[in-house]
């Protein structure tokens, strides 16, 4: 489990084959690697991935066919700047959002803008997402906790300010940029209940229930 806020930016060394998976090698930057352990996992741009491997200045994670199809991590190459998370503690402060680190699809930079000193992105997503993404709901992009300013059909806009560029990947960003995705958890959870076609005979929640106890629709 993750919460959005980026603790370094990394660098890509390799992303080498290995029979018929890849293996990847990063560099950490000022992320401190002392209390991490083969086995844990570090956030990559948005990725959960497993530690295989502890290096002088990083570690290596495998990565599978599924991972490169359904990410950004297909686009990666020596020198690639990523960011960085380790998975949290029970007794860290939560400064983001619930990020299980599991990427729901890849989005694109469509245009960008300059707002004082920050950056008005806008990003395509995916049609399937398009239901999850709420304006002022929480979005994570490339592993970082954002908020949603605007939804216009299948594009949605944030707001990056000047710490959050300096800190992450996202002050590089160009027009074309593709980006790994993963919306609300809680969206995803509040749809598997709603949409099971049992839950009102076994008395769980529902439209009808919700509008029975005084919840109304828009």
């Amino acid at each position: 489990m993750f919460t959005g806020i980026i603790e370094s930016i990394g660098k890509v060394l390799n992303l080498e084959r290995i029979q018929d998976e890849w293996r990847l090698t990063l560099e950490t930057g000022d992320l401190s690697l002392d209390d991490v352990k083969l086995g844990d996992s570090i956030a990559v741009s948005g990725c959960c991935l497993t530690v295989v491997q502890l290096t002088g200045s990083g570690f290596a994670a495998d990565v599978s066919n599924e991972t490169r199809r359904c990410t950004t991590l297909a686009d990666f190459k020596p020198g690639t700047k990523v960011n960085l998370e380790k998975a949290m503690k029970a007794t860290d402060r939560f400064g983001g959002h619930i990020v299980s680190g599991h990427v729901d699809g890849v989005g694109e930079l469509v245009s960008f803008e300059i707002e004082g000193k920050s950056r008005k992105l806008t990003f395509s997503m995916p049609e399937g997402l398009r239901r999850y993404v709420a304006t002022k709901g929480s979005i994570c992009i490339d592993g970082t906790s954002l908020t949603v300013n605007q939804v216009e059909g299948n594009t949605f806009s944030i707001n990056v300010i000047p710490h959050t560029q300096e800190m992450t990947v996202s002050g590089t960003y160009e027009r074309g940029q593709r980006v790994n995705l993963e919306v609300d958890l809680v969206a995803r959870y509040l749809e598997k209940l709603f949409s099971n076609e049992q839950s009102d005979k076994r008395g769980g929640v529902s439209v009808s229930m919700l509008e029975q106890h005084g919840f109304k629709r828009d």
